[in-house]
Formats: C-alpha cells, sequence, structure tokens
C-alpha cells in the first residue's frame, strides 16, 4: 500500500491564500508563535512537504532544523507577496557548497 502525504503552505494570510485555490492545505498565522506551533502539527499530521514564507522560515530555524534529517517533512521556503528575502537562494547555495565543497553558483 502507498502512502499519500498532503502538502502544505504555511505563512501570513495574503501570501499563502492562492495556494488553497491549488488544492493545497493552508495555515495562515500571524506570529512566529503561531507558525512554530503550526509547523509542529503539520509535520505530525502526515504532510510530506511545508512551503513556509521566507520570513517565517528566516525566524524559525532553530525549529526547522529539527527535521532537516527527518525523511518527511521537506520544509522548504517561498517568497511572500511582499517579496523575496534571499533565503531560498541562500538555503539552495549551502547546500550546493556542501555537495560539492565550493561555491558555484553565480551571485548578481
Amino acid at each position: 500500500m502507498t502512502r499519500m502525504y498532503k502538502i502544505g503552505v504555511l505563512g501570513d494570510y495574503d501570501s499563502i491564500c492562492a495556494f488553497a485555490a491549488l488544492g493545497l492545505d493552508t495555515v495562515s498565522v500571524e506570529n512566529a508563535n503561531e507558525a512554530a506551533e503550526g509547523i509542529k502539527n503539520m509535520a505530525a499530521s502526515n504532510y510530506g512537504i511545508i512551503y513556509v514564507t521566507e520570513q517565517y522560515f528566516k525566524e524559525l530555524e532553530g525549529v526547522i532544523e529539527g527535521y532537516r534529517e527527518a525523511v518527511t517533512p521537506a520544509i522548504l521556503p517561498i517568497p511572500a507577496v511582499k517579496g523575496s528575502l534571499g533565503v531560498g537562494k541562500e538555503r539552495m547555495k549551502k547546500f550546493v557548497e556542501q555537495a560539492v565543497g565550493s561555491d558555484i553558483i553565480y551571485n548578481d
């Protein structure tokens, strides 16, 4: 039997409301404490992927780091409606450096 995981999006309402139209579960939060609780609840509720707006992703690095070695959930940053903070790009840069031993990502 194949296990089905859910996909969710967590962040401020304005940044995540459109994801509901795509069929993704959304969790609207107003502060870092609510975001931390939301991530913990989603992780415990069979979510395979949790997208988190960059603001909360950055604020909750300690909480998110606790899930890094786990198979699920994958917790990934997405830009908020107000624009990107560069968190996703910086995270990818760190992964590449770790994998190949040097920085190969072009910086504008």
